[in-house]
């Protein structure tokens, strides 16, 4: 344990449970059903409305061998391809075989997906699969549907279920065993302000951490809690440094910022084209899967090509499809386009790399569980080893699915017992985090974009690395002062404070990995290097608050308990 803490009031109100669930998307939801159907009392914590997760923003579908001919085999082989010889295979080929059953067991949970004229469930590809395996619903509306029937699902169970909910920290007990979390309850209801959940399983299931760049997929409330969460009860993190940047995001402009539209890979897979200005296509002769090659090659493709025509953006051409094809197939992404004055039906739409997933995370076995005995990880907050440095596209909804089912299946076996917080880990004691004043938000975004975005080197990532610490040293020195001007404890100065802890813990990691892997792009070590890198970087925060980055000594993670 670290001993930090978030600075933050003590819980003024406290409710007992056997599992505390942290986050509303497939993976935190189906993790709440099955510890409930096991019997475990289960309490559903998400920091806005159950629905309100990355999981709804999903578009292109969830990859598994469901299609005649396809085998997990395969799908295991395209899942190692893209991860760029950091994949574990172990859990790759037990997301890849308990997948399809994962898949079904949702569709009876009341999920419903498209369908062909036979009634079989229509199947797509997208970048990096060499068969038609991914699922969708509603065209490009698969996450949406996803999370309609599991919210559907948790509430006909009566679940137990805090909304607008900022966790803040781990709760432990005098052993250094999780004994909850503690949180922050915004708005009037049968909670409010700081208060606290006690149980001795805590699940966090909160998502991915795009909002550190200033141009992302992903939702606001993606601030990195989970992992800095972690980082402070003593997790350990790892491959923090690979953060896939999606290859098509709609481009609305040089200075726009926050959450960008995406266009779904299954665009391409379905026969768009990338071009550039002249309408020439430019992934031809450069991946024999050409528009459908893995995105860290097609993100860097496009930012080349930007960078060779001093241009901000490229073209995805899918004029070919008609009207039709583009209402039935694609109407979430035409609805968008049309909002932005684009119509990809009558002209290609301009596309450019955006922020979009975080294939590390909070290291976890294959049954979910940290380094920190009782707490868990599931969905883009964890790294199962299932992406290495590049994930596989549509892989991300089927291992929330299949890593869910495990954690609940670990927890309804062992039943750890309550136990009492300790009065530091409750808010009586620690040591907390000087808080940073809520505008701080858009200066760490804008380090990151420029430092640690698609394309680093050196010098940017020191660059990047020296003006985060600027920041942290002035919020510290800030919080000592006689006078100190430090922010109130609040959601904005809570989340910047994570904001910035996941910064610094990423950009010490693409630092220390020098060479080009997956989607960590380093121009100054454009190679890619196994003799010396096919390692995994593991992260810890040291007592200090430095990062502390450790290099494995194989390809393999070591075990995350001694007994293991």
């Amino acid at each position: 344990m670290t001993g930090i803490r978030l600075t933050a009031p003590a819980p003024g109100w406290a409710i007992d449970a056997d599992v505390v669930v942290v986050g509303s998307g497939v993976a935190g939801l189906t993790t709440a059903l099955r510890c409930a159907a096991a019997g475990l009392d289960t309490v559903v914590v998400t920091k806005a409305r159950l629905d309100d997760g990355s999981t709804r923003w999903a578009q292109g579908g969830i990859a598994a061998a469901l299609g005649e001919g396809d085998t997990p085999e395969q799908h295991l082989d395209d899942t190692l391809v893209a991860g760029a010889g950091l994949c574990d295979e172990e859990a790759v080929r037990t997301l890849v075989t308990e997948g399809p059953d994962a898949v079904r067991r949702l569709i009876t949970t009341g999920a419903t997906f498209d369908t062909t004229d036979s009634g079989d469930i229509a199947l797509t590809r997208e970048g990096g699969h060499h068969r038609r395996r991914i699922a969708h619903a509603g065209g490009d509306a698969t996450g949406a549907e996803i999370s309609r029937a599991l919210v559907e699902a948790v509430r006909e169970a009566a679940l137990h279920t805090i909304e607008n909910a900022l966790v803040l920290d781990l709760l432990t007990d005098a052993e250094g065993r999780t004994a909850g979390v503690s949180l922050h309850v915004m708005g009037e209801g049968q909670h409010d302000g700081v208060g606290a959940v006690r149980a001795p399983s805590v699940v966090l299931a909160t998502g991915g951490m795009g909002q550190v760049f200033s141009a992302t997929t992903n939702p606001s409330v993606s601030t990195g809690d989970g992992v800095a969460l972690a980082l402070r009860a003593g997790a350990e993190v790892s491959d923090l440094e690979f953060v896939q940047f999606h290859p098509t995001v709609l481009f609305l402009g040089a200075d726009s910022e926050g959450q960008q539209p995406l266009v779904s890979e299954a665009v391409r897979g379905e026969g768009a084209h990338l071009v550039d200005a002249t309408g020439t296509r430019f992934m031809l002769g450069q991946h024999e899967l050409a528009e459908l090659a893995p995105r860290d090659i097609v993100a860097k493709a496009i930012t080349r090509q930007m960078h060779e025509h001093s241009t901000e953006h490229m073209y995805l051409d899918a004029r070919h499809f008609g009207a039709p094809m583009w209402e039935q197939r694609f109407p979430t992404i035409l609805a968008a386009c049309r909002a932005h004055g684009i119509d990809p039906v009558t002209e290609p739409i301009p596309v450019a790399p955006a922020a979009h997933y975080a294939s590390g995370g909070i290291r976890t076995d294959l049954r979910g569980r940290t380094t920190v005995p009782g707490l868990y990880a599931c969905g883009e907050v964890a790294c199962t080893g299932v992406h290495g440095a590049n994930r596989l596209a549509s892989n991300s909804l089927l291992e929330g699915l299949v890593f869910a089912e495990r954690i609940a299946a670990d927890i309804a076996e062992t039943r750890p017992p309550r136990t009492e917080p300790a009065e530091a880990a409750s808010g009586g004691g620690g040591e907390p985090v000087a808080l940073l004043a809520p505008e701080t938000r858009t200066a760490i975004q804008r380090i990151m974009t420029r430092g640690a975005g698609v394309l680093r080197s050196a010098g940017s990532l020191a660059t990047a690395a020296e003006e985060l610490e600027a920041l942290h040293r002035s919020a510290a020195a800030d919080a000592d002062a006689a006078d100190p001007k430090d922010a109130v404890p609040g959601v904005d100065s809570w989340e910047v404070t994570n904001l910035l802890l996941v910064s610094r813990v990423l950009v010490a990691a693409a630092r220390e990995r020098e060479e080009t892997r997956g989607c960590h792009w380093r121009e100054d070590r454009p190679d890619r290097d196994d003799a010396h890198w096919r390692r995994h970087l593991v992260v810890r925060i040291a007592a200090d608050r430095t990062p502390v980055v450790h290099r494995t000594e194989t390809a393999a993670f070591p075990p995350v308990r001694p007994a293991d």
